[in-house]
Protein backbone atom coordinates (compact mmCIF):
# COMPACT_ATOMS: atom_id res chain seq x y z
CA UNK A 1 0.00 0.00 0.00
CA UNK A 2 1.09 3.55 -0.69
CA UNK A 3 -0.07 6.67 1.12
CA UNK A 4 -0.02 10.29 0.05
CA UNK A 5 -0.77 13.40 2.05
CA UNK A 6 -1.47 16.29 -0.28
CA UNK A 7 -1.50 19.85 1.05
CA UNK A 8 -3.06 21.78 -1.79
CA UNK A 9 -1.85 25.29 -1.00
CA UNK A 10 -3.80 28.53 -0.66
CA UNK A 11 -7.16 26.77 -0.34
CA UNK A 12 -5.90 25.21 2.89
CA UNK A 13 -7.39 21.81 2.05
CA UNK A 14 -5.59 18.56 2.70
CA UNK A 15 -6.23 15.20 1.08
CA UNK A 16 -5.14 11.77 2.21
CA UNK A 17 -4.83 8.93 -0.30
CA UNK A 18 -4.33 5.23 0.26
CA UNK A 19 -3.60 3.16 -2.84
CA UNK A 20 -3.39 -0.62 -2.62
CA UNK A 21 -3.09 -3.23 -5.32
CA UNK A 22 -5.95 -5.67 -5.79
CA UNK A 23 -4.73 -8.04 -8.48
CA UNK A 24 -3.90 -5.90 -11.53
CA UNK A 25 -6.05 -2.97 -10.33
CA UNK A 26 -5.35 -0.38 -7.67
CA UNK A 27 -7.99 0.36 -5.03
CA UNK A 28 -8.18 3.97 -3.85
CA UNK A 29 -9.36 5.43 -0.56
CA UNK A 30 -9.44 9.23 -0.74
CA UNK A 31 -10.37 11.53 2.15
CA UNK A 32 -10.30 15.29 1.71
CA UNK A 33 -11.30 18.58 3.31
CA UNK A 34 -12.34 19.71 -0.20
CA UNK A 35 -15.94 19.06 -1.24
CA UNK A 36 -14.94 18.76 -4.93
CA UNK A 37 -12.33 16.10 -4.15
CA UNK A 38 -14.81 14.23 -1.94
CA UNK A 39 -17.24 14.11 -4.89
CA UNK A 40 -14.42 12.88 -7.11
CA UNK A 41 -13.52 10.19 -4.55
CA UNK A 42 -17.07 8.79 -4.68
CA UNK A 43 -16.54 7.95 -8.35
CA UNK A 44 -12.81 7.20 -8.32
CA UNK A 45 -12.26 4.08 -6.25
CA UNK A 46 -10.27 1.78 -8.55
CA UNK A 47 -7.88 2.29 -11.48
CA UNK A 48 -5.56 0.34 -13.74
CA UNK A 49 -2.06 1.65 -12.90
CA UNK A 50 -0.79 1.12 -16.44
CA UNK A 51 -3.58 3.33 -17.81
CA UNK A 52 -2.72 6.07 -15.30
CA UNK A 53 1.00 6.53 -15.92
CA UNK A 54 0.91 7.83 -19.50
CA UNK A 55 -1.00 10.26 -21.70
CA UNK A 56 -0.15 8.16 -24.80
CA UNK A 57 -3.42 6.19 -24.71
CA UNK A 58 -5.57 9.21 -23.90
CA UNK A 59 -6.18 10.97 -20.63
CA UNK A 60 -5.72 8.87 -17.50
CA UNK A 61 -8.95 8.33 -15.55
CA UNK A 62 -7.57 10.22 -12.55
CA UNK A 63 -6.96 13.29 -14.72
CA UNK A 64 -10.39 12.95 -16.33
CA UNK A 65 -11.96 12.94 -12.87
CA UNK A 66 -9.82 15.92 -11.90
CA UNK A 67 -11.12 17.82 -14.91
CA UNK A 68 -14.68 16.82 -14.07
CA UNK A 69 -14.61 17.70 -10.35
CA UNK A 70 -11.74 20.10 -9.57
CA UNK A 71 -12.58 23.75 -10.04
CA UNK A 72 -8.94 24.88 -9.96
CA UNK A 73 -6.69 23.89 -12.87
CA UNK A 74 -3.56 23.98 -10.68
CA UNK A 75 -4.96 21.58 -8.06
CA UNK A 76 -2.14 19.15 -7.16
CA UNK A 77 -4.48 16.43 -5.87
CA UNK A 78 -4.92 14.46 -9.12
CA UNK A 79 -1.14 14.28 -9.61
CA UNK A 80 -0.69 13.20 -6.00
CA UNK A 81 -3.19 10.40 -6.54
CA UNK A 82 -1.31 9.24 -9.65
CA UNK A 83 1.95 9.21 -7.68
CA UNK A 84 0.37 7.04 -4.95
CA UNK A 85 -0.93 4.63 -7.61
CA UNK A 86 2.53 4.40 -9.21
CA UNK A 87 4.14 3.59 -5.88
CA UNK A 88 1.52 1.00 -4.94
CA UNK A 89 1.97 -0.74 -8.30
CA UNK A 90 5.77 -0.77 -7.99
CA UNK A 91 6.16 1.63 -10.92
CA UNK A 92 7.86 4.39 -8.90
CA UNK A 93 9.77 4.81 -5.67
CA UNK A 94 8.16 6.71 -2.78
CA UNK A 95 9.96 10.00 -3.32
CA UNK A 96 8.45 13.33 -2.27
CA UNK A 97 7.53 15.79 -5.00
CA UNK A 98 8.06 19.50 -4.33
CA UNK A 99 6.95 22.64 -6.10
CA UNK A 100 8.47 25.79 -4.62
CA UNK A 101 6.68 28.97 -5.55
CA UNK A 102 7.70 32.57 -5.06
CA UNK A 103 6.88 35.94 -6.48
CA UNK A 104 9.75 37.76 -8.18
CA UNK A 105 10.45 41.44 -7.65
Amino acid sequence: MAKAEILAGNCGFSTQVEASMNGKLCDLKINSDCAAIRRMAEELNQVDPYQEISFRRGAPLIHEMGTKYCTHAACPVPVGIVKAVEISAGLALPTDVTIKLSKGD
